[in-house]
């Protein structure tokens, strides 16, 4: 499946984005989704994830109750709204695609990925 991710751009701290990432090449309602963010001299992690119908979620400790993640699967489209956005959220997000999780994402659960998105916060 290839993906490509959308929306990223520079915002003021407590300011909102909405990352979108389209889906195509093969059925999308058959994949796991995930976004992924990789800052500045840092590894990549996890930021939040969902099932394949969508009735399962997995947001990272340091983003939960701010970030969403939804799909559409009648539109091959995954979406990360971004909340309260803070300076340490700047990072490069990657939107990836896989079979599932275990009791936490990880990078090795997922085999597509797209070429990431850039979500600076900074007044």
């Amino acid at each position: 499946v290839q993906l490509v991710e959308s929306g990223g751009g520079l915002v003021q701290p407590g300011n909102s984005l909405r990352l979108s990432c389209a889906a195509s090449g093969r059925t999308f309602s058959n994949y796991a989704m995930g976004w992924f963010r990789q800052a500045p001299g840092k590894e990549r992690e996890v930021v939040a994830a969902i099932s394949w119908s969508g009735y399962s979620t997995y947001y990272a400790d340091s983003v939960n109750g701010r970030f969403t993640i939804s799909r559409d699967n009648a539109n091959n489209m995954v979406y990360l709204q971004m909340n309260s956005l803070q300076p340490e959220d700047t990072a490069v997000y990657y939107c990836a695609a896989g079979s599932g999780w275990g009791g936490q994402p990880f990078e090795t659960d997922f085999d597509s990925w797209g070429q990431g998105t850039q979500v600076t916060i900074s007044s």
